[in-house]
Protein backbone atom coordinates (compact mmCIF):
# COMPACT_ATOMS: atom_id res chain seq x y z
CA UNK A 1 0.00 0.00 0.00
CA UNK A 2 1.11 3.28 -0.92
CA UNK A 3 0.11 6.35 1.84
CA UNK A 4 0.22 10.47 1.64
CA UNK A 5 0.48 11.73 5.03
CA UNK A 6 -0.27 15.64 4.09
CA UNK A 7 1.88 18.00 6.54
CA UNK A 8 4.97 18.51 7.73
CA UNK A 9 5.40 18.49 11.75
CA UNK A 10 6.28 16.06 14.46
CA UNK A 11 2.83 14.23 13.97
CA UNK A 12 3.42 13.54 10.40
CA UNK A 13 6.84 12.30 10.83
CA UNK A 14 5.46 10.15 13.50
CA UNK A 15 2.69 8.49 11.32
CA UNK A 16 5.20 8.53 8.72
CA UNK A 17 7.46 6.46 10.85
CA UNK A 18 4.74 3.64 11.73
CA UNK A 19 3.15 3.75 8.43
CA UNK A 20 6.19 3.01 7.17
CA UNK A 21 6.51 -0.57 9.08
CA UNK A 22 4.13 -2.22 6.61
CA UNK A 23 3.69 0.36 3.58
CA UNK A 24 5.61 2.71 1.49
CA UNK A 25 5.51 6.32 2.53
CA UNK A 26 5.12 9.97 0.77
CA UNK A 27 5.03 13.14 3.36
CA UNK A 28 4.05 16.58 1.69
CA UNK A 29 5.25 18.78 2.02
CA UNK A 30 7.36 17.23 4.92
CA UNK A 31 10.22 18.88 6.19
CA UNK A 32 14.21 17.83 5.31
CA UNK A 33 14.47 15.46 8.65
CA UNK A 34 11.59 13.55 7.24
CA UNK A 35 12.21 10.70 4.42
CA UNK A 36 9.95 10.88 1.74
CA UNK A 37 9.22 14.25 1.50
CA UNK A 38 8.04 15.86 -1.53
CA UNK A 39 6.68 19.79 -2.21
CA UNK A 40 3.87 17.95 -4.58
CA UNK A 41 0.67 19.08 -3.82
CA UNK A 42 -1.44 16.19 -2.33
CA UNK A 43 -3.81 16.08 -5.58
CA UNK A 44 -0.40 15.33 -7.62
CA UNK A 45 0.23 12.32 -5.72
CA UNK A 46 -0.67 8.91 -6.66
CA UNK A 47 -1.83 6.73 -3.60
CA UNK A 48 -4.05 4.20 -1.77
CA UNK A 49 -4.42 6.67 1.52
CA UNK A 50 -4.07 9.95 1.85
CA UNK A 51 -3.75 10.49 6.30
CA UNK A 52 -4.44 14.49 6.63
CA UNK A 53 -1.95 15.70 9.82
CA UNK A 54 -2.64 19.25 10.71
CA UNK A 55 -5.92 20.78 11.36
CA UNK A 56 -6.19 23.79 8.73
CA UNK A 57 -6.53 21.99 5.96
CA UNK A 58 -9.28 19.84 7.26
CA UNK A 59 -10.77 22.63 8.28
CA UNK A 60 -10.56 24.30 4.72
CA UNK A 61 -11.85 21.12 3.02
CA UNK A 62 -9.08 19.12 1.77
CA UNK A 63 -10.67 16.17 2.42
CA UNK A 64 -14.02 16.66 0.44
CA UNK A 65 -11.70 18.00 -2.29
CA UNK A 66 -9.82 14.55 -1.90
CA UNK A 67 -12.79 12.43 -1.91
CA UNK A 68 -14.85 14.36 -5.21
CA UNK A 69 -11.58 12.80 -6.87
CA UNK A 70 -12.39 9.29 -5.72
CA UNK A 71 -9.37 8.98 -3.11
CA UNK A 72 -9.82 7.37 -0.11
CA UNK A 73 -9.15 10.05 2.94
CA UNK A 74 -8.43 9.74 6.71
CA UNK A 75 -9.76 13.04 8.18
CA UNK A 76 -13.22 14.99 7.68
CA UNK A 77 -14.82 16.62 5.90
CA UNK A 78 -14.80 20.46 6.64
CA UNK A 79 -18.55 20.02 8.05
CA UNK A 80 -16.91 17.53 10.76
CA UNK A 81 -13.87 19.66 11.16
CA UNK A 82 -16.01 22.41 12.68
CA UNK A 83 -15.44 20.68 15.79
CA UNK A 84 -11.64 22.04 16.13
CA UNK A 85 -12.41 24.65 13.12
CA UNK A 86 -15.00 26.97 15.91
CA UNK A 87 -15.26 26.00 19.75
CA UNK A 88 -18.30 27.90 19.62
CA UNK A 89 -19.95 25.26 17.08
CA UNK A 90 -17.91 22.06 18.94
CA UNK A 91 -19.67 23.61 22.85
CA UNK A 92 -22.84 23.77 21.41
CA UNK A 93 -23.05 20.37 19.79
CA UNK A 94 -21.25 18.77 22.81
CA UNK A 95 -24.51 20.31 25.07
CA UNK A 96 -26.93 18.99 22.03
CA UNK A 97 -25.14 15.24 22.17
CA UNK A 98 -25.35 15.31 26.23
CA UNK A 99 -21.80 15.34 26.68
CA UNK A 100 -20.50 16.42 29.71
CA UNK A 101 -18.42 19.69 29.59
CA UNK A 102 -17.41 23.06 31.55
CA UNK A 103 -19.93 25.91 31.64
CA UNK A 104 -19.45 28.18 28.92
CA UNK A 105 -20.93 31.35 26.77
CA UNK A 106 -19.52 32.92 23.48
CA UNK A 107 -19.00 36.82 22.61
CA UNK A 108 -18.13 39.14 20.32
CA UNK A 109 -18.84 41.85 22.15
CA UNK A 110 -16.12 42.50 25.17
CA UNK A 111 -18.70 44.34 27.53
CA UNK A 112 -20.86 41.30 27.43
CA UNK A 113 -17.58 38.62 27.69
CA UNK A 114 -16.34 40.51 30.45
CA UNK A 115 -20.10 40.62 32.50
CA UNK A 116 -19.66 36.81 32.14
CA UNK A 117 -16.56 36.50 33.42
CA UNK A 118 -17.26 38.05 36.81
CA UNK A 119 -19.64 34.80 37.41
CA UNK A 120 -17.05 32.34 36.69
CA UNK A 121 -15.70 31.69 39.88
CA UNK A 122 -11.60 32.35 41.01
CA UNK A 123 -10.43 30.55 37.61
CA UNK A 124 -10.65 31.76 34.29
CA UNK A 125 -10.22 29.94 30.87
CA UNK A 126 -10.26 32.39 27.31
CA UNK A 127 -10.14 30.54 24.06
CA UNK A 128 -10.36 31.92 20.74
CA UNK A 129 -12.79 30.54 18.51
CA UNK A 130 -10.85 29.46 15.23
CA UNK A 131 -7.57 28.18 14.94
CA UNK A 132 -5.05 29.26 16.60
CA UNK A 133 -2.01 26.86 16.50
CA UNK A 134 -2.94 25.31 19.91
CA UNK A 135 -1.54 29.00 21.25
CA UNK A 136 -5.16 30.34 22.04
CA UNK A 137 -6.02 29.24 25.27
CA UNK A 138 -5.26 31.47 28.40
CA UNK A 139 -6.34 30.32 31.85
CA UNK A 140 -5.42 32.19 34.84
CA UNK A 141 -6.32 33.55 37.88
CA UNK A 142 -6.05 37.16 37.83
CA UNK A 143 -9.08 38.91 36.74
CA UNK A 144 -7.26 41.57 35.04
CA UNK A 145 -5.35 39.50 32.63
CA UNK A 146 -8.49 37.93 31.98
CA UNK A 147 -10.43 40.89 30.67
CA UNK A 148 -6.78 42.28 28.79
CA UNK A 149 -7.14 38.70 27.21
CA UNK A 150 -10.73 39.14 26.06
CA UNK A 151 -10.33 42.76 24.61
CA UNK A 152 -7.12 41.50 22.86
CA UNK A 153 -8.73 38.69 21.29
CA UNK A 154 -11.95 40.17 20.47
CA UNK A 155 -9.69 43.08 18.59
CA UNK A 156 -8.01 40.90 16.43
CA UNK A 157 -4.61 42.29 18.31
CA UNK A 158 -3.51 38.59 19.33
CA UNK A 159 -4.92 36.30 17.15
CA UNK A 160 -6.15 37.83 14.11
CA UNK A 161 -9.86 36.50 12.84
CA UNK A 162 -9.45 33.48 14.68
CA UNK A 163 -10.00 35.91 18.17
CA UNK A 164 -12.84 37.58 16.81
CA UNK A 165 -15.33 35.35 18.92
CA UNK A 166 -13.80 34.03 22.51
CA UNK A 167 -15.57 31.22 24.51
CA UNK A 168 -15.51 31.69 28.00
CA UNK A 169 -15.38 28.51 30.27
CA UNK A 170 -15.71 28.24 33.98
CA UNK A 171 -12.18 26.74 35.27
CA UNK A 172 -11.81 22.98 35.90
CA UNK A 173 -9.34 21.12 37.91
CA UNK A 174 -8.61 17.41 38.30
CA UNK A 175 -5.68 15.20 35.75
CA UNK A 176 -5.74 16.04 32.42
CA UNK A 177 -6.40 13.17 29.43
CA UNK A 178 -6.12 12.62 25.81
CA UNK A 179 -8.05 9.87 24.28
CA UNK A 180 -8.08 9.56 20.18
CA UNK A 181 -10.61 7.58 18.73
CA UNK A 182 -10.73 6.36 15.07
CA UNK A 183 -13.87 7.00 13.59
CA UNK A 184 -15.50 5.42 10.56
CA UNK A 185 -18.95 7.20 9.98
CA UNK A 186 -20.55 5.04 12.77
CA UNK A 187 -18.30 3.61 14.95
CA UNK A 188 -15.32 4.30 16.85
CA UNK A 189 -12.18 2.85 18.37
CA UNK A 190 -9.99 3.92 21.31
CA UNK A 191 -6.25 4.21 20.49
CA UNK A 192 -4.13 4.03 23.88
CA UNK A 193 -4.59 7.30 26.28
CA UNK A 194 -2.30 10.29 26.64
CA UNK A 195 -1.51 12.82 28.87
CA UNK A 196 0.20 15.91 27.50
CA UNK A 197 1.47 18.91 28.70
CA UNK A 198 0.76 22.27 27.43
CA UNK A 199 2.41 25.68 29.34
CA UNK A 200 5.77 26.09 28.54
CA UNK A 201 7.23 26.02 31.68
CA UNK A 202 8.21 23.59 34.68
CA UNK A 203 5.24 22.59 36.93
CA UNK A 204 2.59 23.78 34.47
CA UNK A 205 3.81 27.34 34.37
CA UNK A 206 4.02 30.12 31.89
CA UNK A 207 1.52 30.51 28.89
CA UNK A 208 0.19 27.43 26.78
CA UNK A 209 2.12 26.39 23.89
CA UNK A 210 1.29 23.34 20.91
CA UNK A 211 2.45 21.17 23.92
CA UNK A 212 5.69 20.27 25.47
CA UNK A 213 6.19 16.56 25.74
CA UNK A 214 3.59 13.75 26.51
CA UNK A 215 3.62 10.16 27.89
CA UNK A 216 1.60 7.13 27.12
CA UNK A 217 0.03 4.81 28.71
CA UNK A 218 -1.57 7.18 31.70
CA UNK A 219 -2.00 5.26 35.38
CA UNK A 220 -4.86 6.90 36.06
CA UNK A 221 -6.58 5.99 33.02
CA UNK A 222 -7.46 2.54 32.80
CA UNK A 223 -9.88 0.69 30.66
CA UNK A 224 -13.07 1.26 32.76
CA UNK A 225 -11.83 5.15 32.04
CA UNK A 226 -11.45 4.97 28.68
CA UNK A 227 -14.73 2.67 28.15
CA UNK A 228 -16.02 5.93 29.85
CA UNK A 229 -15.20 8.11 27.29
CA UNK A 230 -16.31 6.17 24.76
CA UNK A 231 -19.47 5.85 26.09
CA UNK A 232 -20.27 8.93 27.35
CA UNK A 233 -18.36 11.87 24.89
CA UNK A 234 -17.05 9.92 21.47
CA UNK A 235 -19.89 7.74 20.46
CA UNK A 236 -22.72 10.35 21.93
CA UNK A 237 -20.61 12.86 19.57
CA UNK A 238 -20.41 10.97 16.62
CA UNK A 239 -24.12 9.90 16.69
CA UNK A 240 -25.05 13.88 17.02
CA UNK A 241 -22.70 14.55 13.81
CA UNK A 242 -24.31 11.67 11.84
CA UNK A 243 -27.62 13.26 12.97
CA UNK A 244 -26.87 16.49 11.39
CA UNK A 245 -25.74 14.53 8.08
CA UNK A 246 -21.87 14.80 8.84
CA UNK A 247 -20.03 11.23 7.64
CA UNK A 248 -17.04 11.95 10.31
CA UNK A 249 -14.29 9.72 8.99
CA UNK A 250 -10.95 10.40 11.04
CA UNK A 251 -9.71 10.96 14.31
CA UNK A 252 -11.68 12.20 17.36
CA UNK A 253 -9.56 13.89 19.87
CA UNK A 254 -11.04 14.19 23.44
CA UNK A 255 -8.97 16.26 25.64
CA UNK A 256 -10.69 16.03 28.51
CA UNK A 257 -10.40 16.51 32.32
CA UNK A 258 -11.17 13.93 35.11
CA UNK A 259 -12.68 16.52 37.77
CA UNK A 260 -14.08 15.34 41.11
CA UNK A 261 -17.78 15.57 39.37
CA UNK A 262 -16.50 13.17 36.70
CA UNK A 263 -14.95 13.41 33.01
CA UNK A 264 -15.66 16.55 31.37
CA UNK A 265 -14.83 17.40 27.43
CA UNK A 266 -12.51 20.15 27.20
CA UNK A 267 -11.89 20.31 23.93
CA UNK A 268 -12.51 18.34 21.04
CA UNK A 269 -9.41 18.27 17.97
CA UNK A 270 -10.38 16.38 14.31
CA UNK A 271 -6.77 15.02 14.29
CA UNK A 272 -3.86 13.37 15.80
CA UNK A 273 -2.53 15.31 18.56
CA UNK A 274 0.67 16.24 18.89
CA UNK A 275 2.91 15.66 20.55
CA UNK A 276 0.36 12.90 21.58
CA UNK A 277 1.14 10.81 17.81
CA UNK A 278 4.61 10.76 19.25
CA UNK A 279 3.95 8.27 22.36
CA UNK A 280 0.44 6.52 20.93
CA UNK A 281 1.47 5.83 17.76
CA UNK A 282 4.61 4.27 18.02
CA UNK A 283 3.44 1.87 20.90
CA UNK A 284 1.02 0.45 18.29
CA UNK A 285 1.54 -3.46 18.08
CA UNK A 286 -1.02 -3.72 15.05
CA UNK A 287 -1.04 -2.02 11.48
CA UNK A 288 -1.68 1.46 11.43
CA UNK A 289 -2.34 1.54 7.99
CA UNK A 290 -5.23 -1.22 7.92
CA UNK A 291 -6.84 0.56 10.85
CA UNK A 292 -6.95 3.89 8.70
CA UNK A 293 -7.93 2.48 5.63
CA UNK A 294 -10.57 0.83 7.33
CA UNK A 295 -11.95 3.68 9.00
CA UNK A 296 -11.31 5.59 5.74
CA UNK A 297 -13.40 3.21 4.07
CA UNK A 298 -16.44 3.19 6.40
CA UNK A 299 -15.77 0.12 7.31
CA UNK A 300 -13.48 -0.17 10.90
CA UNK A 301 -11.69 -3.53 11.15
CA UNK A 302 -10.20 -5.22 14.03
CA UNK A 303 -9.40 -2.54 17.40
CA UNK A 304 -5.60 -1.66 17.55
CA UNK A 305 -3.16 -3.60 19.66
CA UNK A 306 -1.17 -2.33 22.18
CA UNK A 307 2.20 -3.73 23.96
CA UNK A 308 2.60 -3.43 27.50
CA UNK A 309 5.55 -0.96 26.74
CA UNK A 310 5.59 2.73 27.71
CA UNK A 311 6.78 5.93 25.17
CA UNK A 312 7.72 9.67 27.04
CA UNK A 313 7.95 12.41 24.19
CA UNK A 314 10.30 15.82 24.75
CA UNK A 315 9.68 18.66 22.47
CA UNK A 316 12.86 20.61 22.51
CA UNK A 317 11.76 24.10 21.60
CA UNK A 318 13.60 27.48 20.13
CA UNK A 319 14.48 29.79 22.46
CA UNK A 320 11.50 32.49 22.60
CA UNK A 321 8.49 29.93 21.67
CA UNK A 322 5.80 30.00 22.21
CA UNK A 323 5.43 34.09 21.10
CA UNK A 324 8.83 34.69 19.06
CA UNK A 325 10.81 31.71 18.11
CA UNK A 326 14.66 32.00 17.55
CA UNK A 327 15.12 30.48 13.89
CA UNK A 328 18.26 29.68 11.69
CA UNK A 329 20.35 27.79 14.43
CA UNK A 330 22.40 24.91 13.77
CA UNK A 331 21.37 21.95 15.20
CA UNK A 332 23.71 18.97 15.96
CA UNK A 333 23.28 15.97 17.69
CA UNK A 334 20.52 14.17 15.89
CA UNK A 335 22.43 11.17 15.12
CA UNK A 336 23.75 10.51 17.88
CA UNK A 337 20.45 10.71 19.71
CA UNK A 338 19.02 7.87 17.65
CA UNK A 339 21.60 5.85 17.90
CA UNK A 340 20.46 5.76 21.63
CA UNK A 341 18.39 2.70 22.76
CA UNK A 342 14.96 3.12 22.35
CA UNK A 343 14.95 6.77 21.01
CA UNK A 344 13.16 8.17 18.19
CA UNK A 345 13.77 11.96 17.25
CA UNK A 346 11.00 13.05 15.66
CA UNK A 347 11.76 16.45 13.13
CA UNK A 348 9.30 19.38 12.86
CA UNK A 349 10.56 23.25 13.00
CA UNK A 350 13.59 22.53 10.90
CA UNK A 351 15.13 23.47 7.36
CA UNK A 352 18.52 22.60 5.12
CA UNK A 353 21.32 24.59 5.59
CA UNK A 354 22.43 25.73 1.85
CA UNK A 355 23.36 22.60 0.11
CA UNK A 356 22.01 20.36 2.49
CA UNK A 357 19.77 17.22 1.86
CA UNK A 358 18.48 13.79 2.80
CA UNK A 359 21.15 11.56 3.41
CA UNK A 360 18.64 8.69 3.85
CA UNK A 361 18.43 5.59 6.23
CA UNK A 362 18.79 6.49 10.00
CA UNK A 363 19.09 4.30 12.89
CA UNK A 364 15.49 4.84 14.40
CA UNK A 365 13.70 3.37 11.03
CA UNK A 366 11.24 3.76 8.57
CA UNK A 367 10.20 7.66 8.14
CA UNK A 368 13.60 8.95 9.39
CA UNK A 369 16.27 10.55 7.86
CA UNK A 370 18.94 12.69 9.76
CA UNK A 371 20.25 16.03 9.23
CA UNK A 372 22.31 16.73 11.91
CA UNK A 373 25.01 17.97 10.01
CA UNK A 374 22.91 20.13 7.45
CA UNK A 375 19.33 21.30 9.53
CA UNK A 376 18.52 24.41 10.87
CA UNK A 377 15.93 25.64 13.64
CA UNK A 378 12.84 26.78 11.58
CA UNK A 379 9.87 26.61 13.90
CA UNK A 380 9.13 26.97 17.22
CA UNK A 381 8.88 23.31 18.35
CA UNK A 382 11.89 22.21 16.13
CA UNK A 383 12.20 18.46 17.56
CA UNK A 384 10.30 15.91 19.40
CA UNK A 385 12.37 13.12 20.91
CA UNK A 386 10.64 10.00 22.03
CA UNK A 387 12.01 7.19 24.42
CA UNK A 388 10.37 3.31 24.73
CA UNK A 389 11.06 0.99 27.63
CA UNK A 390 9.27 -1.61 29.29
CA UNK A 391 7.61 1.16 31.95
CA UNK A 392 7.69 4.97 32.19
CA UNK A 393 10.45 5.22 34.19
CA UNK A 394 12.89 3.31 31.47
CA UNK A 395 11.53 5.28 28.97
CA UNK A 396 11.60 8.49 30.64
CA UNK A 397 15.19 7.93 31.08
CA UNK A 398 15.76 7.15 27.51
CA UNK A 399 13.95 10.48 26.13
CA UNK A 400 16.24 12.41 27.91
CA UNK A 401 18.90 10.78 26.90
CA UNK A 402 18.46 11.33 23.87
CA UNK A 403 18.51 14.96 24.50
CA UNK A 404 21.13 15.16 25.97
CA UNK A 405 23.09 14.60 22.81
CA UNK A 406 21.30 17.60 21.03
CA UNK A 407 22.47 21.28 21.02
CA UNK A 408 21.38 24.16 19.38
CA UNK A 409 21.90 28.08 20.81
CA UNK A 410 19.01 28.75 22.71
CA UNK A 411 17.36 24.99 22.85
CA UNK A 412 14.61 25.13 25.73
CA UNK A 413 13.47 21.85 26.94
CA UNK A 414 10.74 21.09 29.90
CA UNK A 415 12.49 18.33 32.04
CA UNK A 416 9.87 17.22 34.18
CA UNK A 417 8.09 15.94 31.48
CA UNK A 418 6.13 12.39 33.09
CA UNK A 419 7.73 13.34 36.10
CA UNK A 420 5.29 13.64 38.38
CA UNK A 421 3.49 9.79 37.03
CA UNK A 422 6.75 7.98 37.82
CA UNK A 423 7.24 9.68 41.30
CA UNK A 424 3.39 8.20 41.83
CA UNK A 425 4.41 4.92 40.62
CA UNK A 426 7.43 4.30 43.02
CA UNK A 427 5.60 5.26 45.92
CA UNK A 428 2.95 3.10 44.97
CA UNK A 429 0.52 5.31 43.60
CA UNK A 430 -1.71 5.10 40.30
CA UNK A 431 -0.43 8.36 38.69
Amino acid sequence: MKVCVVGGGGREHALAHVLGRSCDVVVTPGNPGIAGSTPAPPNEIEADLYVIGPEAPLVHGLADELRASGCPVFGPGADGARLEGSKAWMKELLVAAGVPTAGHGSFTEPGEAIRFLDGMGDLFVIKTDGLAAGKGVLVTEDRGEAVDAVRSYLSGQAFGDAGRRVVIEEGLTGPELSVLAVCDGRHAVPLAPAQDFKRIGEGDTGPNTGGMGAYSPVPVAGDEVVAEVMDRAVLPTLAELRRRGIDYRGVLYAGLMLTPQGMKVLEYNVRFGDPEAQVVLPRLRSDLADLLAGAAAGVLGEPPVYGDDAAVTVVCAAEGYPASPRTGDIITGIDAAGAEEGVTVFCAGVSSMPGGGVTGGAPSGAGQSMLSQSMLTAGGRVLTVTGQGPDLVTARNRAYAGIAHIRWPGRYVRFDIAAAAVDSLASGGVG
